[in-house]
């Protein structure tokens, strides 16, 4: 399957705009072709393998754990982080640098790739001790 950076074509096209506000490391908009397939994930969550929840109290240690467990996902259905179309990443807390803290993991792990995304602060997440968790649709095309 084809993957970003591969001399396959991509199925995600990022849409950027001369007439908004350039934003801080993510698309407006992304598209993905009719013939693609489409992979919803679950929420990322950091979770360790024995099912604890990774970095209680560390906002970025659970995003990165967030990415590490989103990227074995993605690999399983035959994609990157360079197929992801879009993402939501939920952050429990009211404080913004909170919410930037967990948005600097996600920009550093998606590298160059900047699939529109939206950042939002909750008021709790699922399991004990969790801060954060990554929504992600990623596209790939079949060749």
């Amino acid at each position: 399957m084809p993957h970003a950076g591969d001399s396959n074509p991509k199925a995600v096209t990022l849409i950027r705009s001369d007439s908004l506000a350039v934003t801080p490391g993510y698309a407006y908009a992304a598209t993905a072709p009719a013939e693609s397939r489409l992979i919803f994930l679950a929420g990322s969550c950091p979770l360790n393998a024995d099912g604890s929840t990774h970095g209680t109290g560390d906002i970025a240690a659970q995003a990165a754990k967030c990415i590490e467990n989103m990227t074995v996902a993605l690999s399983e259905a035959g994609a990157t982080l360079a197929d992801v179309i879009s993402t939501r990443v939920l952050v429990a807390s009211s404080h913004q640098a909170d919410l930037a803290t967990a948005w600097n993991k996600v920009r550093e792990a998606f590298a160059d790739h900047e699939p529109p995304s939206t950042l939002i602060g909750v008021a709790a997440l699922g399991y004990d001790g969790q801060l954060v968790e990554i929504e992600a649709v990623a596209a790939t095309v079949d060749i």
